[in-house]
């Protein structure tokens, strides 16, 4: 893959969606299958020890090298059908915790990655004294994050920080496997917009495909980037889906369908 460092601007929000879990045995869960699956090594770094956030963070995942492990595969079993599929190799995820701005960010590459998760934003997180709030709110960040670690890129036009296609691909996503995986809050919808704005916008939009006209949507417009080259939005709908669908036409349908503009 290559190298690229995504800063994601995450909503703080309360409140879960909850997420379809199977009634079967754990043999029959879909994260069965990645159990054996080398996630890479988890090396965590408290770089904070001794403020507010780090000793907030310790409480609520005693464990971060599993923790992580735990949703890094859940993450997987969202973008791909099975170990088996072409998966970017990652042999190390660097988890950081650090005293400084912003929430918590993506960086590295060739298998090497690394993420911060900044203990101010945890302390505000926590600014009520809700744990269910905040570990709601770990969760949902590091899903986003694990996503661009193993994601598939847009091959053909150009990078992360030179094409907004991509950048829109790239970070839309990320939110929807977050979505995908009950990660925000039950109003964490943004209304109206454009698919092109990335994060929840089109990762919401993307769910929204794989429940209305595709099961496996979001694991086979991950694979797309292998498939349509130049990668497009509309390119990638009609590999998916048909010639006769249009990704302006499916957003216009979306927008009808979740009440934001009229027929």
């Amino acid at each position: 893959m290559k190298q690229f460092f995504i800063v994601c601007g995450l909503c703080l929000l309360a409140g879960t969606i909850a997420c379809s879990t199977s009634k079967k045995g754990k043999k029959d869960r879909p994260e069965s299958a990645w159990e054996q699956y080398n996630v890479g090594k988890v090396l965590f770094e408290d770089k904070a020890a001794g403020t507010q956030g780090s000793d907030i963070y310790e409480r609520i995942i005693p464990d971060p090298q599993t923790y992580i492990k735990e949703q890094a595969r859940t993450v997987l079993a969202t973008l791909y059908r099975s170990p088996k599929d072409s998966i970017p190799p990652v042999r190390e995820i660097h988890y950081t915790l650090e005293d400084i701005e912003g929430i918590s960010a993506k960086g590295g590459g060739n298998g090497n990655v690394t993420i911060f998760y900044s203990t101010r934003h945890i302390e505000k997180s926590f600014a009520q004294n809700d744990t269910t709030k905040l570990f709601f709110e770990t969760r949902g960040v590091l899903l986003h994050e694990l996503t661009h670690a193993y994601q598939l890129e847009p091959q053909g036009i150009g990078s992360y920080g030179t094409n907004r296609v991509f950048w829109a691909f790239i970070e839309g996503m990320a939110d929807a496997v977050r979505v995908a995986n009950g990660g925000f809050g039950a109003n964490a919808r943004p209304k109206g917009g454009n698919y092109m704005d990335g994060y929840r916008t089109a990762g919401y939009f993307f769910v929204w495909l794989r429940d209305h006209k595709d099961p496996e949507f979001l694991r086979k417009f991950n694979r797309s980037t292998l498939e349509v080259i130049p990668w497009s939005f509309d390119g990638a709908i009609k590999h998916i889906l048909g010639e006769e669908f249009a990704i302006d036409d499916l957003w216009h349908e979306y927008q009808v369908a979740v009440g934001d503009i009229q027929a």
